[in-house]
């Protein structure tokens, strides 16, 4: 039986994926690694932490299968999950903001 002490003392994403015995393919999260972990912080922090032990571990397993689904079919530059991706850069000038004067 899994606990909530054990699942704190977790580091890598592998971890993750063997702790809640989820099958992976390792070529996606060495790839998308940090995005997988990202996203699913994302989603366990919406998790209900009012929940049972049991209830609260089966919820981490699901936002852990949809963070990893998700970059099965996507790319950490489509999701832009890290500030990087979401800041606009002040020295660029993107095409879509030139407008054509009459």
């Amino acid at each position: 039986m899994t606990t909530l002490a054990q699942f704190n003392q977790l580091k890598d994403a592998e971890d993750y994926f063997e702790f809640f015995a989820i099958p992976y393919d390792p070529h996606v999260v060495n790839i998308n690694r940090l995005h997988i972990l990202r996203k699913f912080s994302e989603l366990v922090q919406l998790a209900d932490e009012t929940q049972d032990e049991a209830t609260q571990l089966s919820t981490y397993r699901q936002a852990l299968t949809q963070a990893y689904e998700v970059f099965t079919t996507s790319s950490g530059v489509e999701q832009k999950l890290f500030k990087v991706f979401q800041d606009k850069p002040h020295d660029v000038v993107m095409l879509s903001d030139i407008t054509l004067e009459s």
